[in-house]
């Protein structure tokens, strides 16, 4: 590619400064990342892209590396906990589909992979409309249909979900 194709993106940096700074350092450096995130690799690699676009170059780049390396490697590490943290509140949140009491005769797991059995669209308007409290107009808005559309998926879904857990059809 031309430099006059690459614009002002054009590295400050030789290419092959770049690859001797890689064999060099790349190894100690994937080890320093490696102390708080697995995907110490990736931390590396961004680390020389971030260094091959600096304009101008730091005066000291093996300094500059070590930095980033170690800042990039702490971040992801908080990145991927605060994921798990989300995860597993999500969890916990919608661990049951259903909250079973002793008068029920609803057997919670067998209703539960009743209703993840459904299309997608009548589960979605199940959910929405039982657990979420949503209106059918709300629900019809939220998924870009008609209010008609919204409230024929859920008595198409409560009726799929009778069959199978073979409930009373007269409720």
């Amino acid at each position: 590619m031309t430099p006059a194709l690459l614009g002002s993106r054009m590295p400050v940096i030789h290419p092959a400064e770049l690859s001797r700074l890689l064999a060099a350092h790349g190894p100690p450096l994937a080890l320093l990342a490696r102390q708080w995130c697995d995907a110490a690799e990736d931390v590396v690699q961004e680390a020389f892209v971030r260094l091959a676009e600096q304009n101008p170059p730091p005066d000291n780049p093996v300094a500059w590396l070590y930095r980033v390396v170690r800042n990039g490697g702490i971040s992801m590490a908080r990145a991927v906990g605060r994921r798990r943290r989300h995860e597993v509140e999500a969890g916990q949140l919608h661990a049951e589909w259903f909250e079973p009491t002793a008068a029920d005769a609803l057997d919670a797991e067998l209703a539960a992979a009743a209703l993840a059995e459904l299309p997608v669209e009548q589960r979605e308007t199940v959910v929405l409309r039982l657990w979420s409290g949503r209106s059918f107009e709300e629900i019809a808005t939220l998924t870009d249909t008609s209010t008609s559309t919204a409230h024929r998926r859920y008595q198409a879904a409560i009726a799929a979900l009778r069959q199978r857990l073979g409930a009373d059809q007269t409720r």
